[in-house]
């Protein structure tokens, strides 16, 4: 394979002599990368808290926490939601002690990755994937591994979280349909502290509902945090108004990111262990109300797409975690890193295969790598939907088939310089930035791919979705060091 020195340069010449031919001049600040600890920051500083209606009477209490890929400890994730079931069985036999359940170690997890380029100055996007083991559809049927993300874009970055860099839209998973808020509007609300900004989420039950918001779904919350501080202090109802739907929505949970500490003792939020999760565990229906006093204040942690990546690819024994069909091919030219910088994909022409495995045949949805949030080439929407809809995978389509141009007049294809990747191959940094505004017309979107060498250090960019951040902290339950 040609180096990937000897390729990039001529591509970032070619690009930029493009840019300056065909787009109108914008003024461009100087280059320079964040350090990972400060990429780390910027992903504790916004993790959303997550309020949650459970659906837990009738011996499925512990269906709605939050869990991790490995939660059983057996490194295979075909086998997830068949375990998970039993989840009241590891509730129940904590109350008496050790049990063939102990090994298990739940740890509430959102998987992230961060994206970091240089438009006008420094902007990045942060991605937040809550993890849960099953969920319902709206037909009944059971579902193996949720994949419910929530998306923020943050502009001009200057160095550590918190100086002055703003939020300019905010994205939420709501089955197909990514919902966007813009800046400045009321459905966006933000608990402050003084080392965090999260913004406010509501998430569905893992249960199948028609026409309500069910399987796991996310919307944003509308209340500002200060209505929560007050009902908390009250001993209240729980409750959280939520977009695109008439009334408060019922809660039994809140999901806090246990790396801000002032946030978890608003909340004092625990952290889930073998010998807390009794206490932890709501068995309210997702009907029932409860007063603040009785809703599980839970702590997560963050981990990393890129932990699970390896495990899609054709030689990390993605066999006993997905499926054989359909495999997607990438041209890598930088290697999946883990948090030492050591490299577990090498780079080169790589296959991946992300058709979910599930034990019990009854799930074959995809993993990371078919994403459409993955390569940020999602359709927005301004409204949720109870009917459905929305999930159009038009502009997915066109994109990788090179026949939609952004709105700077690029495809992906020649923002990339690997026009061979039409209909064969996805760039590993082939990524579109969504201005944040809807498009009514089918299969477009407004916004623009990023170009050529955009992620390299030289460039100010960074691309968080194959490199691991977050120690892994193999064995050990939540909060432990």
């Amino acid at each position: 394979m040609v180096p990937l020195s000897t390729r990039i340069a001529p591509l970032i010449l070619a690009v930029v002599t493009l840019v300056g031919l065909c787009l109108p001049a914008r003024a461009e600040a100087q280059a320079w990368s964040l350090t990972n600890a400060q990429r780390q920051a910027f992903l504790r500083y916004y993790a959303p808290v997550i309020f949650k209606r459970a659906n837990a009477n009738d011996n499925k209490h512990g269906y709605d926490w939050l869990t991790n890929f490995d939660f059983d400890q057996d490194g295979d994730f075909s086998n997830n939601k068949l375990h998970w079931k039993q989840i009241n069985q590891y509730v129940d036999a904590s109350r008496v002690g050790p049990s063939a359940f102990d090994r298990w170690r739940i740890r509430p997890t959102l998987y992230t990755s961060l994206i970091e380029y240089m438009d006008g100055g420094k902007n990045l996007t942060l991605v937040y994937h809550l993890y849960h083991a099953l969920d319902k559809n709206a037909a009944g049927d059971w579902q193996l591994h949720d994949w419910e993300r929530v998306e923020l874009q943050v502009k001009n970055v200057v160095g550590d979280p918190g100086r002055g860099e703003s939020v300019a839209y905010a994205v939420v998973t709501q089955h197909k349909r990514n919902v966007v808020r813009r800046a400045g509007s009321g459905d966006l609300q933000f608990m402050q502290t003084g080392t965090g900004s999260h913004l406010l989420i509501w998430q569905a039950e893992w249960s199948d509902k028609l026409l309500a918001p069910h399987g796991q779904e996310l919307r944003f919350v509308t209340d500002p945090y200060s209505f929560f501080a007050g009902r908390m202090a009250s001993g209240g109802k729980a409750e959280a108004d939520v977009n695109n739907d008439d009334g408060r929505k019922k809660l039994h949970f809140v999901f806090v990111p246990e790396d801000d500490g002032a946030a978890v003792a608003a909340f004092n939020a625990q952290p889930l262990r073998y010998a807390t999760a009794d206490a932890l565990a709501s068995r309210y229906d997702n009907g029932s109300s409860a007063n603040w006093p009785a809703v599980k204040r839970v702590t997560y942690e963050l981990q990393d797409l890129a932990d699970i990546l390896p495990t899609h690819w054709e030689h990390g024994g993605y066999a006993t975690h997905w499926l054989p069909d359909e495999p997607q091919f990438f041209l890598l030219e930088s290697p999946v890193v883990n948090e030492a910088g050591q490299a577990e994909v090498g780079v080169g022409m790589q296959r991946f295969f992300s058709r979910t495995r599930d034990v019990e045949g009854q799930d074959d949805r995809e993993g990371y790598p078919s994403k459409k949030w993955f390569f940020g080439t999602f359709e927005l929407n301004d409204k949720a939907s109870d009917t459905g809809g929305g999930g159009s995978s038009e502009f997915h389509d066109r994109s990788w088939a090179g026949t939609v141009v952004d709105s700077r007049g690029q495809t992906r294809m020649s923002a990339s310089g690997y026009p061979a990747s039409v209909n064969s191959y996805w760039w590993q940094h082939d990524y579109f930035v969504h201005s944040g505004v809807t498009d009514d017309t089918d299969g477009r979107e407004q916004g623009f791919w990023l170009q050529g060498g955009w992620y390299l250090p030289q460039s100010g960019g960074f691309d968080g979705r194959w490199v691991q951040l977050f120690a892994d902290r193999p064995g050990r339950e939540s909060g432990e060091d």
